[in-house]
């Protein structure tokens, strides 16, 4: 897969709350089609359907261990999206010091136009 189509299938797969368990789940360690679904109320063949979905994104692996077939996080495109993210991270940094300045300005010159209502004098009462 190039770049933007791993970035796109790792989105995708992360859009699923049950893939997003299987992975939280696989960041301990390996684990087989049946200790992955065991959690959830949902047979082997949509857990493994979720699988299928994640090993696209290469996110997943499958191994063979004798009969087993462990499952493993392959954690390579988590970094990518997470790189592509920080960009937009930095540039919310970037507003929210904007924001900040801006709101700094407006209170020195609300605590302005407060000190000079205070200091003049009361206008004639009628």
């Amino acid at each position: 897969m190039v770049g933007t189509e791993l970035l796109d299938a790792t989105f995708a797969a992360l859009a699923d709350p049950t893939r997003r368990a299987i992975l939280a789940r696989l960041a301990t360690g390996e684990a087989t089609v049946t200790e992955l679904a065991a959690p959830f109320a949902m047979s082997q063949p949509a857990i493994s359907k979720h699988l299928k979905v994640l090993e696209r994104a290469g996110l997943v692996s499958r191994g063979r261990d004798a009969q087993r077939r462990p499952c493993r996080l392959e954690a390579r495109p988590l970094r990518e999206a997470t790189a592509w993210l920080a960009d937009y991270r930095d540039y919310w940094a970037e507003s929210y010091q904007r924001l900040d300045a801006l709101l700094d300005e407006l209170q020195a010159v609300d605590q302005t136009d407060s000190a000079r209502r205070r200091s003049r004098p009361d206008g004639p009462r009628g």
